[in-house]
């Protein structure tokens, strides 16, 4: 994108100044570079959402953002239910409560290197991926309504995980308000074998090594400490998730057009939240985020068996588990006054700062692990939300590096059993079911992760506390 079409306030922020139709502004987040990087779309579509009944406060993008379906990727939006507001399933994604879980394992490097190649064969055997995988898990009906009212704690009641790491899982691993019912037997039958499974695309469980450490008091909390292991698993909510996603859009042009709201853009098909068909949306929706709560519980709970194989006396805690393709009601500061606000957030992640009530108290007072994940070859960060994120986005933050090229595109440049040949001599061990799904996601097909995080804390959006790298990485 052209800099010069953005008013700019200072190094890290640029308005879009509302013209048209627009209700607000839009902003980006981003330094000079990034801008540039970024497709024309980003533009448009920022400027499009800036256009939906009820939006407060701005369109917000993210460091990381790229083109979309109808909000960009990278695209946060706060609605009013009482001023109109609406609720949008392209708000969302398809990949409904899409995040990244990482656990401590206490173990360092030296512990890891003798065992790297036997623990990558592991964890592929013990963790399915891929496009269509299957999991050991079957659910009847019964079940699977009892999974999508309980999400992570459904999964520790019945033996796949732990009670402890609830007060570690954003809305402490179960979102209320979740309604089955709203939930299509398509989608239900999309998810019956698939708990406990990563899924394809960017999806991944990584084994990664605290590579640089930013703000040691912050780590200290965290538990991080230089070259020590952790775990990362990035998944959602599957096929359910995109089934859910899919028949609600189709839905919403018509509700939208119902309710009299001129579209920009059909993909921004759109309900008042007030609407039958908005709250129908929200039931589903939160039942959708209690199925990748449950389903990266699951993981973590085989990532926690393999490794007590190789390492007996090894025990992985949970230091945090966030979406970031949610839609949540928050409280927040607007012109002085609280305000019960729908966040949309679509690729990007929630950053509550220091002293956020809803933080567990041992996090409370540096703010909320904020778990930003890179490529299989440049590794990701931990970053903690900052007090001034309320005011500049919502709390919301970037949410990994952001693709710089499709994925047709890497496909044509790269070969997936080369990247992995290469990762492999870098002493990185990918595990995939396809190499295409490698190619796909080649290193070089994203932007600087490391751009995109100083971005972000210069921005005061989240601070950097670590940057790991990758040991072992299970790609879908």
């Amino acid at each position: 994108m052209d800099p010069a079409r953005f008013t700019r306030i200072d190094e890290m922020t640029w308005r879009i100044e509302p013209t048209g139709d627009m209700r607000v502004p839009s902003i980006i987040y981003a330094d000079e570079d990034l801008i540039r990087a970024m497709d024309d779309q980003v533009y448009v579509q920022a400027t499009n959402v800036a256009r939906l009944p009820g939006i407060v406060g701005a369109s917000f993008v993210m460091p990381d953002a790229h083109w979309g379906y109808g909000f960009p990727i990278g695209g946060v939006a706060a609605f009013d239910a009482d001023a109109g507001g609406v609720i949008s399933a392209g708000g969302v994604g398809f990949d409904i409560s899409c995040g990244v879980r990482t656990m401590l394992t206490g173990l360092t490097v030296n512990d890891i290197e003798p065992v790297q190649r036997s623990l990558a064969d592991s964890l592929v055997r013990q963790i399915p991926a891929g496009v269509g995988s299957r999991g050991a898990i079957t659910l009847d009906a019964v079940e699977m309504n009892a999974m999508l009212s309980g999400g992570a704690r459904w999964a520790i009641e019945r033996g796949w995980g732990e009670e402890a790491d609830l007060a570690r899982i954003e809305e402490g691993g179960v979102m209320q308000g979740a309604q089955p019912e709203h939930v299509s037997d398509r989608a239900k039958k999309r998810q019956r074998r698939e708990m406990g499974t990563l899924g394809s695309g960017n999806h991944y469980l990584e084994v990664q090594a605290v590579a640089e450490i930013f703000d040691p008091a912050t780590a200290e909390v965290f538990g991080v400490k230089q070259d020590e292991v952790v775990v990362t698993i990035h998944c959602g909510s599957r096929g359910l998730g995109h089934q859910i996603g899919s028949e609600f859009l189709a839905e919403m042009i018509g509700a939208a057009r119902q309710a009299g709201i001129t579209l920009p853009d059909r993909e921004l098909a759109c309900a008042p939240i007030k609407s039958e068909t908005g709250q129908r949306y929200l039931g589903a929706m939160r039942a959708a985020i209690n199925c990748a709560l449950a389903n990266r519980e699951i993981i973590g709970h085989y990532a926690r068996r393999v490794f007590k194989y190789f390492f007996p006396d090894t025990h992985l805690r949970l230091l945090f588990d966030v979406s970031h393709n949610t839609c949540k009601v928050e409280q927040h500061a607007v012109n002085g006054e609280a305000r019960d606000l729908y966040v949309h957030r679509k690729g990007a992640t929630r950053a509550f700062g220091p002293g956020h009530p809803s933080l567990p108290e041992a996090l409370r007072a540096v703010g909320q692990p904020v778990l930003i994940g890179g490529s299989m070859g440049t590794g990701s960060y931990i970053l903690a939300g900052e007090a001034t994120s309320e005011q500049k986005a919502f709390s919301s933050a970037c949410h990994g590096a952001g693709r710089a090229m499709s994925r047709n595109a890497a496909l044509k440049r790269y070969s997936g059993r080369k990247v992995q040949d290469d990762l492999a001599a870098r002493g990185i061990f990918v595990r995939s079911p396809s190499t295409r799904g490698i190619a796909e996601e080649a290193p070089e097909a994203y932007k600087d992760i490391g751009a995109v995080v100083r971005a972000s804390e210069c921005a005061g959006l989240a601070r950097r506390v670590a940057r790991v790298r990758p040991l072992v990485c299970i790609k879908g």
